[in-house]
């Protein structure tokens, strides 16, 4: 049986000032700290859901812009993200302005069990948040939901900040009941928050936290 273990992120978001949505964990499983990168595991099908919901190079209505935009980031055109590299998920999160992080900074849990966790450390999503367009929230899980309402919620409402979060269920496999259709489903809301480049919307209009 797994022991307690202080961990630290290990590695930081990816987003920049065009992110429109943020999508978050509640901390990197050891695969993805090992990787350095998010949602590692190999059961994990967070990637496969991606892929199953933004098209690949070439096939949105952006066109040719779109499909020499897709080259430049690095995207290739044949699918399968699940297995490309690092970079080629980079490319794509920034390509459809999907910024990712993770609720926690550091904790002590045993090892993958996000319902171990305690002595949590959350994230400052205020300063990418204010330095983006980032107008939506979602959390993978229900625990990194539970963490985000107890530990930033109330964080980023001091900082006048009010983006809406919505919970989305695991991509983790040890989330058995939900099938990879029935996931793509669900994750099917947030393709309404985010455009290509070639297609960005204006700017979301900021609301006062009272």
């Amino acid at each position: 049986m797994s022991e307690y273990e202080h961990v630290e992120h290990g590695f930081g978001p990816v987003w920049d000032e065009e992110s429109q949505l943020l999508i978050l964990g509640s901390m990197p499983s050891p695969k993805s700290r090992a990787a350095g990168f998010y949602y590692m595991h190999p059961q994990n099908r967070f990637w496969r859901v991606l892929e199953a919901l933004y098209p690949p190079c070439g096939s949105d209505i952006g066109g040719e812009a779109d499909i020499n935009r897709c080259t430049s980031h690095g995207i290739r055109n044949s699918g399968g993200l699940h297995d490309e590299s690092i970079a080629s998920k980079q490319a794509l999160l920034h390509h459809y302005h999907i910024a990712l992080w993770d609720v926690l900074e550091s904790c002590d849990i045993k090892g993958a069990s996000d319902a171990s966790i305690r002595n949590p450390v959350a994230n400052d999503l205020a300063g990418i948040i204010l330095q983006s367009n980032i107008h939506a929230i979602y959390t993978t899980g229900t625990r990194a939901a539970q963490l985000f309402r107890r530990y930033c919620s109330h964080t980023l409402e001091a900082s006048r900040i009010c983006v809406p979060m919505t919970a989305l269920p695991s991509t983790s496999s040890a989330n058995a009941s939900m099938s990879l259709d029935r996931l793509i489903e669900a994750y099917q809301c947030i393709t309404a928050v985010t455009e290509p480049t070639s297609r960005r919307p204006g700017n979301a209009s900021s609301e006062d936290c009272r």
